[in-house]
């Protein structure tokens, strides 16, 4: 199986990925993690999305140390600031069998967050498992 990881954001350490999620990181082929950089509404407002573009590096070096504590090994790459666009290109370029997406907690959702996984679902039709972190 081919997985595809959409991290909006990371757990704190690799123990704190929920049994399900490594189940279904354990029954991949291959495993390809995108970080989506996600500025604040006025950082894209004004085009300043340098600190949004390092916080996405960072979360993908850290989803990407966590698959390998998990014996997962996996490629990734800082993705699209438009999540539906940055699924797009990775679906096209990856062909995933499914795709598990790390949400941010409920509070911190930004505003490209609000129906993202119901676009995901109806545009593109692959299975998809939501891990949503708590707040902490």
């Amino acid at each position: 199986m081919r997985l595809l990881v959409a991290a909006g954001e990371a757990a704190p350490r690799a123990e704190d990925v929920p049994t399900g999620v490594r189940s279904l990181v354990g029954a991949a082929d291959a495993i390809l993690v995108i970080a989506p950089v996600l500025p604040r509404r006025l950082d894209w407002l004004t085009s300043a999305t340098d600190e949004a573009r390092m916080e996405a590096d960072e979360r993908l070096m850290s989803v990407l140390g966590q698959l390998d504590e998990l014996g997962a090994h996996a490629r990734g790459e800082i993705a699209a600031d438009e999540p539906l666009e940055a699924f797009a290109d990775a679906i096209r370029q990856f062909d995933p069998d499914h795709v598990l997406v790390a949400l941010r907690a409920h509070d911190r959702k930004g505003w490209q967050e609000k129906g993202l996984l119901d676009q995901i679902v109806e545009r593109f039709g692959i299975p998809t498992t939501v891990f949503q972190l708590p707040h902490g």
